[in-house]
């Protein structure tokens, strides 16, 4: 029987600011069977849309989107916060459920043609996600799909909507509330 992933996912209220309903990841990096079956799961979505390349949001992106690069011998591109990448990059700024943010990609990272697989740990309004695929696109690339362990629903989670016409993969769906 397939491992249940929401028996892996911690729930805390009022983190990182008051109202908001957090979902935290780490329960499952720290159990070694846990984060093998998501590792694995993510690796057949990739595989699936014939992924030529990775690219992970800053933070948890980096976690769950690099073991997949390697285990599927492709490469990874980080997607930074302002002021974290050391050459030259594009950036798209966006909305997020409980503020604004920038993203920054090195402008070189992406070929024109190449097919991407965006990986995140969650999907909740879309906005860092619409984002990485703004970058990829105006340097070329394919969003080939995005893959993500937790998809938010509820009042203000419209991550899909945010991302419509885009193929995506969620392991699970939970509440915002």
């Amino acid at each position: 029987m397939a491992l249940k992933i929401e028996d892996y996912i911690a729930s805390v209220r009022d983190f990182p600011i008051k109202g908001i309903l957090f979902r935290d990841i780490t329960p499952i990096l720290e159990n070694a069977k846990a984060f093998r079956e998501v590792t694995n799961r993510l690796c057949e979505y990739a595989k699936s849309v014939k992924a030529d390349m990775i690219v992970g949001p800053e933070s948890r992106g980096f976690i769950f989107g690099c073991p997949v690069a390697v285990q599927l011998g492709l490469g990874f591109v980080p997607v930074r916060k302002p002021g974290k990448l050391p050459r030259e990059t594009i950036s798209c700024k966006y909305e997020l459920e409980y503020g604004s943010n920038e993203v920054h990609m090195h402008k070189d990272a992406i070929k024109p043609g190449q097919r991407v697989v965006i990986i995140d740990d969650l999907l909740a309004t879309g906005g860092t996600a619409k984002a990485t695929a703004k970058m990829i696109e105006q340097l070329g690339g394919v969003v080939a799909g995005f893959a993500f362990v937790i998809e938010l629903y509820g009042d203000d989670m419209d991550g899909r909507k945010a991302l419509e016409g885009y193929d995506i993969y969620a392991m699970t769906r939970l509440s915002d509330k």
